[in-house]
């Protein structure tokens, strides 16, 4: 008993007790720390799918939104555009109430001419080149033109 003693107290068998035991308590911490690692692996992995599946499920909704938001401006747009043009139509309304407007119209679009004066036609130069009936067309009154074309639409009717 006595050797088992003293080999029990002896240095090395101490030093090996304590590296043994050091290696146990080595091995506990990391199975441990890998444990606490494979649980923050899953939580990292659950929060990864549950940002992934919020994402997907918004994707739809925000590019209707956005689309719908374009749609919005361009709707916007266009009715800004059409203010402006019922404005300009009310501005040419409001002229047309003007008899010496109206008569400025009439003079210079349907070649009108007052009692007394004298009215003339300027043939263009380039006229000539145009065919024979584009010249007399030229030369005839405007309702000749007028009547020629519901003429000639109600001869294509037939």
């Amino acid at each position: 008993m006595a050797v088992k003693d003293r080999d029990r107290f002896s240095t090395t068998t101490r030093l090996r007790l304590l590296g043994e035991q050091t290696a146990a308590r080595v091995y506990r911490s990391q199975t441990r720390r890998q444990a606490r690692r494979s649980r923050l692996t899953g939580r990292a992995a659950l929060l990864a799918l549950v940002v992934c599946s919020l994402v997907v499920a918004l994707a739809y909704p925000m590019r209707q939104y956005v689309s719908q938001r374009a749609e919005i401006a361009d709707l916007q747009r266009q009715k800004q555009q059409a203010k402006e043009r019922v404005e300009q139509l009310r501005d040419l309304k409001a002229r047309w109430q003007d008899d010496a407007y109206a008569e400025q119209q009439i003079r210079q679009r349907l070649h009108y001419v007052m009692p007394g004066e004298t009215g003339y036609v300027v043939i263009d130069p380039g006229a000539a080149k145009r065919s024979r009936l584009d010249l007399v067309a030229a030369r005839r009154p405007w309702y000749w033109n007028v009547w020629d074309g519901v003429d000639k639409s109600d001869a294509s009717a037939q």
